[in-house]
């Protein structure tokens, strides 16, 4: 592989990227709000970010195929419009219905973002790098979650929801770049190979191979997941949530680019048990604080559930790709990104379910059990296979 490739490719998925997530992040906590303002309760408001994410999940799995279809700069660019476009008409109504709809496109957008992007990243590195270059695609993902997620509603409610609708249609800008990847990978030596691969494994243990990976992301997200969601019904005061999303999508974020350069010098095996741990550590933290009200506890977690929450992503997907051919890059890249939206979408159902009965504090308990359950499959691992290349 070209360094000249490299270099006119990365750059473009790094911006595509960026905008693409720029738009999903301000949104999520300002869509299910619009509908309230629209008249929507509270389970109304919930489905706008829960048709969201099944939509993506679902769109996830076919697009390896939509890759092998209409090529790399046809389906991205296609993904950024979907995710985009919708947004602006948002401007126009609040009615519940309608904003379902709207989700549902989002979610076919943000599908094929993510799939393509993570998938284009192995695509660009050299195999000795690639933990490096996923933490670079890490940074531009984590970047703008740590500036948009935390202010959007705080601007839509001071400001108004029209300049959030606005910003949430920053990916529409990132469409000159993904045409741009598209003609860098089109250029790309393997290019046929993996234009031409349905993303189906061509046997079951290719699947169940990525489905370790997978479940280790899912133990992680759940938790993470969860934190997200309902922090700010955590605490009795809402001020203290501010500070303690930013320390976890800040150390998300620092961790998702720093353990790529460790992953490649050492091996990113070695460190998912670390990890995992610390993940039940992180959210056994917040839940005591949650129960007892520390404020210096709640941070605590914060800083170490975000920790592991950004390096295990970083580290799943390194070990996902270093599984499988360059056929297969696309189905590891789809079940990965299938692990990051269903353990999301998991931690948010299960642990309001749970809170529901008993308090927020068991409902984050059990969360760091099935982090602490995912544990024996870090001893589980072969050696890797030849990286792809």
């Amino acid at each position: 592989m070209s360094s000249v490739w490299t270099a006119r490719g990365m750059p473009s998925l790094l911006w595509a990227t960026f905008l693409g997530f720029s738009g999903f992040a301000v949104l999520m906590p300002v869509a299910p709000l619009w509908a309230v303002h629209g008249g929507a309760d509270e389970g109304g408001a919930g489905l706008v970010n829960g048709v969201l994410l099944l939509v993506t999940v679902l769109t996830q799995f076919t697009v390896p195929a939509m890759l092998g279809r209409f090529g790399w700069g046809s389906t991205l660019a296609a993904g950024l419009v979907l995710l985009g476009a919708p947004s602006l008409g948002l401007i126009a109504t609040d009615s519940l219905a309608a904003i379902l709809g709207l989700s549902a496109v989002r979610g076919v957008g943000f599908g094929i973002l993510t799939v393509t992007g993570s998938a284009a990243v192995a695509e660009l590195s050299d195999p000795s790098t690639r933990g490096k270059a996923v933490g670079a695609y890490g940074l531009s993902i984590a970047g703008p979650q740590v500036v948009l997620l935390p202010l959007g509603s705080w601007v839509a409610e001071t400001v108004g929801f029209t300049l959030v609708f606005a910003v949430g249609a920053l990916p529409l800008l990132g469409v000159p770049a993904a045409l741009a990847l598209g003609r860098a990978l089109d250029a790309s030596p393997g290019h046929a190979e993996v234009a031409g691969a349905s993303g189906v494994p061509s046997t079951p243990r290719v699947a169940l191979t990525l489905l370790r990976p997978m479940v280790l992301l899912v133990g992680v997200t759940i938790a993470g997941g969860a934190v997200l969601t309902f922090g700010p019904q955590m605490v009795r005061d809402p001020a203290v949530v501010i500070p303690a999303l930013a320390l976890l999508e800040l150390m998300a974020a620092i961790l998702r680019w720093w353990i790529g350069g460790v992953a490649d010098r050492y091996g990113a095996e070695r460190f998912v048990a670390p990890f995992v741990v610390l993940t039940v550590v992180g959210v056994s933290a917040i839940a005591w604080a949650v129960h007892v009200q520390s404020v210096p506890t709640l941070l605590l977690g914060a800083v170490l559930l975000g920790s592991a929450y950004g390096a295990l992503q970083n580290l799943t997907l390194v070990i996902s790709f270093a599984a499988v051919t360059r056929r297969h890059i696309g189905l590891a890249s789809s079940i990965w990104n299938v692990g990051f939206d269903l353990g999301t979408a998991v931690g948010s159902v299960t642990v309001g379910a749970i809170a529901v009965r008993y308090d927020f504090s068991v409902a984050l308990l059990v969360t760091a059990a099935f982090a602490l359950l995912t544990l024996p499959l870090t001893l589980l691992h072969r050696p890797a296979r030849r990286p792809v290349t």
